[in-house]
C-alpha cells in the first residue's frame, strides 16, 4: 500500500494529457497567426462567456490569505507569478521576460542568488506600470510576521529581495539552494500590486480592499461587483493584458455548486458548464456520467494526497486555549494512540469502495507524485498495515479500558473523536469506512461535514475553518506546488503552526512542534545535492508518517475535472492551478 500507486484509467474515460512540449505560453505581447493561413489564430473576446463551476466557492481573491485552492484558483485569471510551474514540472514564465538558469546567468553557480528579468511594458489592469517594486513588495508582504501570510512557507530560505532596476530583482537565499524558483513561481507565488497593499501589511492586512478586489496583470480582471464569497466570481477581459490576441473568451464566470456532483452533471450531462474542477464523485457515478454525457474528464497523476489530519492540540479546551499549541490533546498526544488509529485506517478498502482504481489508489506516503522523492520504507511501517487485532492490543496495553458500552477510557476520559471534512460523497463516504473500523476499536466516532467555502475560509470569526481545527481529526487533499518538495514540507514546521494570535494563519494545522523536523527541513533548505535532497525528503516523509501527524489514505489523480468537448487549450497540471493557462483556453 505504501508503494508508488500506478494510475490506471477504465477504457472510455476520456483523458486529456499533459505534454511538456505544449506547455510554453507566447511571451510576446502580438498577435500570432495560424500556420499557413496568415490569419490570426485567435481574436481576443470573440468566444463570449466561459463559464465555471467549482463545488468549493472561493472566499478571498487574495492568494497570500487564502487557506484553499479554489482561493488560489480564482484569483489565478487576475493574478500572474513571475513563472507558472509547466505540466513537467519545469517554469514557464509569465511576468519574468525568462525562466533564470545557470546558463543564461539568472542563477549564480553557488546557488545563493537568482535574478529575474521582467517583461518590459506591463500594466496592471488599472494602467500604472507593472515593476519590479511590486516584486519586492510582494516579498515583503508574504514575510512579514504579522501579516500572517499563508504563502510565507516560501520565504523561509529567502535573505533578501531587492530592486537592481525597473526591471530586475535579485533574490539572495539563506543557503545555496538547487531549487531557484522556491517563490515567486506557480499559485504561491502571484504578485500583487504594492500601490494596492502596501498600506495594509500586519494587522491590518485582513481589511485590504484588495483582497476581494485585486488589480492584476493577467488576462482577466474583477467585474464591478464581481466577487460574492462563497459564491460567483465574475471577470471581464484586461484590456491592458500584454498578449494582443489573448484571451479568447470575452468574460468568464466562476460559480460555486451545491456539490462536486451539480458540477460534474453541469459539464458532463447537461452541457450548463464548460469546466468542472476537481469533480470528487464516486468513481463508478464519474464514469457513468462521462459515458453519455456532453463532456470528458480531464485528469493526470499528481502529488494530491488524501489524508486525515491528528490534532495534537486539546479542542475541548476552555475558551480562547482551544486547539492552541500550548494544550495537550486527551488522548492523541500519546505516540500508542495514534498509530492504533493508524493501524486501524483501512486505506485499501477506501480505495476499493470510494475510489475504485479510477481516480486513486492508497498510499501511505504524505510525499507523493516523483519517484526519486517517493518512500519505499512506508511498506514495512506498522503504522502503514491495516491491523484491528495489532491495533487494539496498543490500546489495551496503552490504559484505554472498554466500558460496559465498548467505549475506551482512561482517567474519567472517553475515547470520543469528532472528525470532519468537507461536504462531498466521496469524503463522507470515506469517513463511513473510516468510522466502522474506528468503531471496532472502542472509539465513539462522531461525523461531522462542513461547507467547503467555510471549511477552507479564512474567517476568523467561524468555529469550523480547517486551520482552526476544533476537532480531534479532519480530512482533505494537499498537494506539492512544485516536484521539488521543500515548500511543501514547510507545512509541518513549527513556525507555520496557527494560533489564535496570528489570525490561525499557517499551514501546520496538525500543532506538530518536533526540533527533529526542523532541523531536518533547515538542512533541506541548505542541500544542493539532489540525491542529498531526495533522501532528506524521505527521511521528512517517514518522520511524519511513524509520528502519525497525519495518515495518508489515498494518492489521489490531479483533480479529475471535466470539460466541454470542444473547449481547447486545456493541459492538466499537477504543480499549479487548473487555470493556470486560463488566457490560451479558447472553442
Amino acid at each position: 500500500m505504501a508503494g508508488r500507486w500506478r494510475l490506471a484509467l477504465a477504457v472510455g474515460m476520456a483523458t486529456t494529457l499533459a505534454v511538456s512540449a505544449c506547455a510554453q505560453q507566447p511571451s510576446g505581447g502580438g498577435a500570432t497567426t495560424a500556420p499557413g493561413t496568415g490569419a490570426p489564430a485567435a481574436v481576443r473576446g470573440a468566444g463570449g462567456e466561459l463559464r465555471l463551476v467549482w463545488w468549493q466557492g472561493p472566499t478571498i481573491l487574495n492568494p497570500h490569505l487564502s487557506q484553499g485552492t479554489k482561493d488560489y484558483d480564482a484569483a489565478r485569471p487576475i493574478l500572474e507569478p513571475l513563472a507558472s510551474i509547466g505540466p513537467d514540472g519545469k517554469p514557464v514564465a509569465n511576468l519574468a521576460a525568462e525562466v533564470p538558469t545557470q546558463a543564461n546567468g539568472g542563477v549564480s553557480s553557488d546557488g545563493k542568488t537568482v535574478t529575474w528579468k521582467l517583461k518590459p511594458g506591463v500594466k496592471w489592469s488599472d494602467g500604472s506600470d507593472f515593476t519590479a517594486d511590486d516584486v519586492v513588495f510582494t516579498h515583503k508582504y508574504m514575510a512579514d510576521k504579522d501579516t500572517a501570510a499563508t504563502t510565507s512557507g516560501n520565504t523561509k530560505n529567502v535573505e533578501s529581495v531587492t530592486k537592481v532596476d525597473a526591471t530586475t530583482v535579485k533574490v539572495t537565499f539563506k543557503a545555496a539552494t538547487v531549487n531557484p524558483y522556491q517563490i515567486f513561481t506557480g499559485p504561491q507565488g502571484m504578485i500583487i500590486q504594492a500601490k494596492q497593499f502596501q498600506d495594509f501589511m500586519g494587522a491590518k492586512a485582513k481589511d485590504a480592499p484588495g483582497n476581494t478586489a485585486p488589480v492584476g496583470t493577467g488576462a482577466y480582471k474583477l467585474t464591478a461587483g464581481g466577487f460574492k464569497s462563497n459564491d460567483v466570481v465574475t471577470y471581464e477581459i484586461n484590456t491592458l493584458y500584454r498578449v494582443a490576441n489573448k484571451p479568447f473568451f470575452k468574460t468568464v464566470t466562476l460559480k460555486a455548486t451545491a456539490a462536486a456532483d451539480a458540477s460534474a452533471r453541469a459539464v458532463l450531462q447537461t452541457g450548463d458548464a464548460d469546466y468542472g474542477w476537481n469533480l470528487q464523485v464516486p468513481a463508478a457515478t464519474l464514469k457513468q456520467m462521462a459515458e453519455g454525457g456532453r463532456g470528458e474528464l480531464v485528469t493526470s497523476p499528481s502529488s494530491n494526497v488524501e489524508r486525515l489530519l491528528i490534532n495534537r492540540a486539546d479542542p475541548k479546551a476552555a475558551g480562547d486555549a482551544r486547539s492552541e499549541p500550548t494544550t495537550k490533546h486527551p488522548f492523541f498526544s500519546d505516540l500508542n494512540v495514534r498509530k492504533a488509529f493508524a493501524m486501524a485506517s483501512n486505506r485499501k478498502a477506501v480505495a476499493d469502495a470510494v475510489y475504485a482504481g479510477l481516480t486513486g489508489g492508497p498510499t501511505c506516503n504524505i510525499v507523493e507524485g516523483v519517484p526519486a522523492m517517493t518512500s519505499k520504507n512506508t511498506a514495512n511501517f506498522d503504522v502503514c498495515k491495516f491491523d484491528l487485532a495489532a491495533a487494539n492490543k496498543l490500546l489495551d496495553d496503552a490504559g484505554w479500558a472498554k466500558g460496559a458500552d465498548g467505549i475506551r477510557a482512561k482517567g474519567g476520559v472517553r475515547m470520543e473523536v469528532v472528525y470532519q471534512t468537507t461536504v462531498n460523497a466521496v469524503r463522507q463516504a470515506t469517513q463511513a469506512v473510516i468510522k466502522a473500523d474506528w468503531e471496532k476499536l472502542g472509539v465513539k466516532v462522531e461525523l461531522k461535514s462542513i461547507d467547503a467555502g467555510v471549511f477552507f475560509s479564512t474567517d476568523v470569526a467561524n468555529p469550523d475553518t480547517a486551520a482552526k481545527f476544533f476537532a480531534d481529526v479532519e480530512m482533505f487533499t494537499n498537494n506539492s506546488s512544485e516536484p521539488d518538495y521543500q515548500v511543501y514540507l514547510a507545512n509541518w514546521i513549527s513556525d507555520e503552526i496557527p494560533t489564535k494570535a496570528k489570525q490561525w494563519r499557517g499551514s501546520n494545522y496538525e500543532r506538530y512542534n518536533s526540533p527533529a523536523y526542523d532541523t531536518l527541513f533547515k538542512e533541506l533548505t541548505g542541500t544542493m545535492d539532489p540525491a542529498k535532497r531526495a533522501e532528506l525528503t524521505i527521511k521528512m516523509n517517514d518522520l511524519l508518517v511513524q509520528d502519525v501527524v497525519v495518515i495518508p489514505l489515498i494518492a489521489r489523480t490531479q483533480p479529475t475535472s471535466g470539460k466541454a468537448k470542444d473547449l481547447k487549450g486545456i493541459l492538466p497540471n499537477p504543480w499549479d492551478s487548473d487555470l493556470w493557462n486560463v488566457a490560451d483556453w479558447s472553442k
